[in-house]
């Protein structure tokens, strides 16, 4: 069995539901194994811009971007600090259908973190946090081509799609899915291990993604994946 690592790059986007539902499973395998997460940002925005459009960063406020710019001002003072953040307006987003990517919205959770409604404007005034959530993504798109998260980094340089999984597992089943995972990054010539989706699992998944369609105030496009 592949030896399971002491740490890990976890890149996220705060709008997807997919990477949601795993950074549930990886808090999980934390809390089991004392697996160390180490958060790196990702943009969807950017990944399924269209010819022509705007980059996030050239916006005044992008949904994903601008709140990553959040994120990143946070992790300036920790991980920790990054993390709650994450979990609480995944929480927000994914569970309770709460608009946190308005910024009046999202100000409030920051409130309610401890942290202070002026965290985000004094993210969005700082250009630098900008080019710390671009560094993340063009590190991870440049380097492993990335085409959505989730996306997970290894130690030594290997890095996964994945697990999507809905909904997430725990417990015993939680590490043993972690352990699988570890085991398929171990093989480098395949490169894609997929379930077709029934139409119950359809049916499930659209239950469990109901909050975030609700809240989102957006049409989703995503381009192929190579």
């Amino acid at each position: 069995m592949t030896a399971r690592p002491d740490q890990i790059e976890f890149h996220f986007d705060p709008m997807c539901p997919w990477a949601y539902q795993t950074s549930l499973w990886i808090r999980e395998v934390r809390e089991l194994t004392g697996l160390r997460i180490d958060w790196r940002f990702f943009s969807l925005e950017e990944i399924n811009r269209r010819e022509g459009k705007k980059h996030p960063w050239e916006r005044e406020w992008s949904y994903g971007w601008s709140q990553m710019r959040v994120g990143a001002l946070l992790r300036r003072r920790s991980q920790a600090d990054l993390d709650r953040w994450y979990e609480a307006v995944g929480r927000s987003f994914h569970e309770d259908g709460i608009r946190t990517q308005d910024p009046v919205v999202h100000r409030g959770i920051l409130e309610d973190l401890g942290y202070g409604a002026a965290v985000l404007d004094e993210a969005i005034a700082d250009p630098t946090t900008s080019d710390e959530v671009r560094a993340d993504h063009e590190a991870v798109t440049g380097t492993y081509g990335a085409f959505g998260v989730p996306i997970i980094v290894l130690p030594g340089g290997d890095a996964v799609f994945g697990p999507v999984t809905v909904p997430p597992p725990t417990g015993d089943d939680a590490v043993r899915l972690w352990d699988l995972t570890l085991e398929f990054a171990h093989f480098e010539g395949v490169f894609e291990l997929k379930r077709p989706k029934t139409r119950d699992d359809l049916r499930m998944i659209a239950r469990v993604f109901e909050p975030y369609l609700r809240a989102r105030d957006w049409q989703t496009i995503e381009n192929p994946a190579p």
